[in-house]
């Protein structure tokens, strides 16, 4: 398996327009239900519907991030767009993981140490219930990062840098660091005053009684839907086996889980991230050509199919029981 491969050589073309029409429908759909769920009573039939819509949405439209990682370079004025449609919103802007997501893929720290993606869950079940647990909280250490700690930054070098190498990853490994290079430091300052002024606005109309305080409840449960749903999706991304040694691409992938699912997959998997182990094996084929690869690998190569699992229900089982047994 190799991305050169010629049988898919035709799959690498990038398709501008189903990135920005799936993105923008993602996003627009995501946020006219979250208006919708702000105007509704909180726990009316119509707000919890309209909540659920917006949660599914927008984590489609948040999952975007991880096609800025890859193809970044060729699809201009995507990344700025996503930023101000879903980033900056979220608290998750795209410096958050369009670089972190590269040392997931490097050869010579995949399911090492200094993954910022991987941990050995398949070794402890504490440490899974214990991630799990975590994702909960994660909106709020967000306002924390952006709110709060991110204007001081702005003014207090030194908690800049402590912030970018400590908090500036969406990363499951916290053992993990960043460089606080000159560059990146740019990119973190000019994003968080582009972050900052959006939420500058937010909060103005919310002080003036033009956005109804529920809108702050709305959003904290969907950002923490979110972050749960997509916490149980990276589990069941990998086998988390590893014990530490490096490995070579063909383990990586062998290590890596493929759910091709049903159309509901979708749901808790989207933008490509169900063919997980295909995307490993050729991470750049755009998100919308993973599933001809996923059929034509199957189909050519017998073997390639023992990445594949039935569902995450069973695939988060499998790896809790793995786990138990390794405790």
């Amino acid at each position: 398996m190799t991305q050169q491969s010629p049988a898919l050589a035709d799959l690498h073309q990038l398709r501008p327009r189903v990135y920005w029409s799936d993105m923008l429908a993602s996003a627009g759909l995501g946020w006219a239900a979250f208006a919708v769920a702000v105007a509704q009573p909180l726990g009316s039939a119509a707000g919890v519907i309209a909540m659920v819509v917006a949660i599914f949405a927008l984590f489609r439209a948040l999952a975007f991030t991880h096609e800025i990682s890859h193809q970044r370079h060729r699809l201009a004025g995507f990344e700025t767009a996503w930023n101000w449609l879903v980033g900056f919103p979220l608290l998750l802007p795209s410096f958050m993981y369009a670089e972190v997501h590269f040392d997931h893929h490097r050869a010579a720290l995949y399911g090492t140490k200094a993954d910022p993606e991987y941990l050995p869950f398949a070794r402890s079940a504490r440490r899974t219930a214990g991630y799990v647990l975590q994702t909960l909280f994660i909106p709020l250490l967000l306002c924390l990062r952006f709110l709060i700690l991110g204007p001081i930054a702005l003014v207090v070098p030194s908690l800049q840098r402590v912030l970018i190498e400590r908090a500036s990853a969406i990363a499951i490994n916290h053992d993990y660091r960043r460089e606080a290079t000159d560059r990146l430091i740019g990119v973190v300052c000019r994003d968080t005053l582009r972050l900052l002024a959006f939420w500058t606005v937010v909060i103005a109309l919310l002080a003036l009684g033009l956005l109804p305080l529920r809108a702050i409840a709305v959003w904290f449960i969907v950002t923490t839907s979110i972050t749960l749903i997509d916490g149980l999706r990276t589990l069941a991304a990998h086998e988390y086996e590893s014990d530490g040694a490096t490995m070579d691409k063909a383990a990586q992938t062998a290590d890596s889980i493929d759910i091709p699912g049903r159309i509901w997959t979708e749901l808790w998997a989207p933008v490509g991230l169900r063919f997980h182990a295909t995307h490993h094996a050729y991470p750049g084929i755009p998100y919308h050509a993973l599933p001809a690869a996923y059929r034509r690998l199957t189909q050519t190569m017998p073997d390639y199919g023992k990445m594949t699992r039935p569902g995450l229900l069973r695939t988060l089982g499998a790896l809790w029981r793995k786990g138990l047994r390794a405790a």
